[in-house]
């Protein structure tokens, strides 16, 4: 059975999740697309917030 790939939305959003929570900044965004960008951004943004309370790679 092939595994299917996750959608792009879902990728985008763990993309930038994991831009954020190793301190990148958000306008390295590589999401063009009005929605990939958005659920870019969000992931970021969740990321930070995660960093601020102390989770993230030491």
């Amino acid at each position: 059975m092939k595994r299917q790939k996750r959608d792009k939305l879902t990728r985008a959003h763990a993309k930038g999740y994991q831009a954020g929570i190793s301190g990148r900044s958000k306008e390295n965004c590589p999401f063009q697309q009005n929605d990939a960008r958005s659920q870019w951004l969000g992931g970021w943004r969740e990321a930070v917030e995660d960093r601020h309370l102390g989770l993230g790679v030491k």
